[in-house]
């Protein structure tokens, strides 16, 4: 019995000297040509690693730098640059006979620079195919395999750079990515995962299947996956141009599906926080949207099938289509909103840069409106009709504000702290260069009607032509209706007389109607708004 346990404390012995002995006695540097080669033949770009070393507890191989070249139409910087490369490797026949066989990869802390041209292509579309530029060929006896399979494929704690060389934005970087793969293929499907921190804030995360990689452009691969992304913080993440004033806060979980010729994408977003104008202010409360999108990649345009955007029980939907330009997102859309309801919209007044008088709210009533949207995402031109039905603007008395108008309409009912709006419509075209309304036709039950054209800068400044038809009225003034102006700003207001256009138009019924009193009719004219116009 002692004897068995001695042979079995020398055979132990003999092992553990073996272990320590072997790394020092199998040089595995003399595999780094190899591995260099058969990646660079995979991959068809340029592949240099550092140092290797060789752990035989954990089964793997480890070197100390990577580094893959990146297509020199791009960049002569490295396409990947990582910390430390480990790579899992069948023992036995390492050590017994020197053959190498890659069972698992992983990649430490690397980071990747995706680089975007004026034309749309992208700096990995080369990887793996033929029309790669630095393709590495491998020697004949090497026996490398362009298709060779990798059990287990992992990129640890990475950050991937995304620039645009047609745009002067900074790059978008995205940190902490993580990505997952198994029995890693680039001629047969092969499921992944991967999660990263966004620019700006939030995260991302993707599951589902892809491949066989393209042998022509690594970008056109087909793709499945589910994909959810938290508390995207929409300026901040440089998706969309600083310049358009959007903002807010996205949440979203759809599906994505390529095959290759077209993205197909639909799901669910929740926008917190929306900001649609840059003279806007985030919106009170939020919007949800459910979409579906086609998108086509050889002409890098897509279509919206689907957009139902909703604000509490006000529904709008978006249809249309959009070209991804190199520095810009051109679209071409509509929005139909059929009488919805006002209460709801309210909050979201603030998001579109809408300014009401100060003090002021609307409550009660439906907007519809029927909006063509078309221009880059940072110019958009939106034109179309709008109306507004039986609302009230809660806190602002349209009639205090034209002064003596009252007296024209028989001088009963007094003034009201609120506005009643029977109906509202108007031609409006919304552009950078401000807000235009045309065919403005206003009734209000305790005034009239009231009809006009006018503009709102982009610095809220007012300048509107208008005329009052007033209900009820009596004399030749009030029939022929009074002119006015509307000047200020948005939040305040100033109604102005036309002095000129009353005196044109209503001179003759004026002295037909105020025979024999001692005030001239212009003096009459001029008191009317309580002020004359500068």
């Amino acid at each position: 019995m002692k004897t068995i346990l001695k042979v079995i404390g020398v055979v132990v012995a003999v092992l553990i000297v073996v272990l320590i002995a072997l790394p020092f006695v199998v040089d595995v540097n003399t595999f780094r040509p190899q591995i260099e080669s058969e990646l660079a033949t995979v991959l068809g770009r340029q592949v240099k690693i550092g140092n290797m070393s060789l752990s035989l507890l954990q089964g793997s191989l480890a070197a100390d730098d990577l580094a893959i070249a990146d297509d020199p139409a791009f960049s002569h910087q490295p396409f990947v640059k990582a910390k430390a490369l480990n790579v899992g490797v069948e023992l036995m026949p390492l050590i017994m006979s020197k053959v190498l066989n890659i069972t698992d990869l992983t990649i430490d802390q690397p980071q990747v620079s995706l680089i975007r041209n004026a034309a749309g292509k992208w700096n990995f579309s080369s990887i793996g195919g033929a029309e790669a530029p630095t393709r590495a060929k491998a020697p004949a006896k090497s026996g490398a395999d362009p298709n060779v399979s990798v059990a287990k494929l992992e990129v640890k704690n990475g950050t991937i750079s995304v620039a645009n060389t047609a745009s002067s934005a900074k790059p978008q970087v995205y940190q902490n990515v993580n990505i997952g793969v198994k029995n890693f293929s680039f001629s047969a499907q092969f499921p992944f995962s991967l999660s990263a921190s966004l620019p700006g804030g939030g995260e991302a995360k993707m599951e589902g299947k892809a491949g066989p990689i393209s042998p022509t452009d690594a970008a056109r691969t087909p793709l499945q996956a589910k994909v959810t992304v938290k508390q995207l913080d929409l300026a901040g993440s440089g998706f969309v141009e600083p310049s358009s004033g959007i903002g807010g806060i996205a949440n979203f979980e759809g599906t994505l599906a390529s095959d290759g010729k077209a993205v197909h994408t639909n799901g669910a977003v929740t926008l917190d926080k929306l900001k649609l104008s840059p003279k806007g202010t985030p919106a009170g409360r939020a919007v949800n949207m459910k979409y579906a999108t086609v998108y086509e990649l050889a002409n890098n345009s897509g279509q919206l099938t689907q957009g139902e955007v909703t604000i509490g029980q006000a529904v709008a939907r978006l249809a249309g289509t959009y070209r991804v330009e190199p520095a810009t997102t051109v679209l071409n859309m509509k929005l139909n909103a059929d009488n919805m309801p006002v209460n709801d919209l309210e909050a979201m007044l603030p998001a579109l840069g809408v300014v009401l008088p100060k003090g002021s709210s609307l409550q009660g009533g439906t907007l519809s409106a029927d909006l063509a949207i078309s221009g880059p995402t940072d110019k958009l031109l939106i034109t179309g009709p709008v109306k507004l039905v039986n609302t009230k603007l809660v806190g602002f008395d349209f009639t205090s504000k034209l002064a003596a108008i009252s007296q024209f309409t028989g001088g009963g009912g007094g003034s009201s702290p609120d506005t009643a709006i029977e109906n509202l419509s108007t031609d409006v075209r919304v552009a950078p260069e401000g807000i235009t309304t045309q065919n403005v036709n206003l009734t209000v039950p305790s005034l009239g009607v009231i009809t006009g054209n006018g503009t709102i800068s982009p610095q809220d400044a007012l300048n509107y032509t208008m005329n009052a038809k007033l209900g009820g009225a009596v004399g030749g003034l009030a029939k022929g209706g009074l002119p006015f102006f509307i000047q200020g700003t948005a939040s305040d207001p100033k109604f102005v007389p036309d002095v000129k256009g009353i005196v044109n138009s209503q001179l003759g019924g004026l002295l037909g109607g105020q025979k024999g009193q001692s005030n001239s009719p212009l003096d009459q004219l001029q008191g009317l708004f309580g002020k004359k116009k500068k």
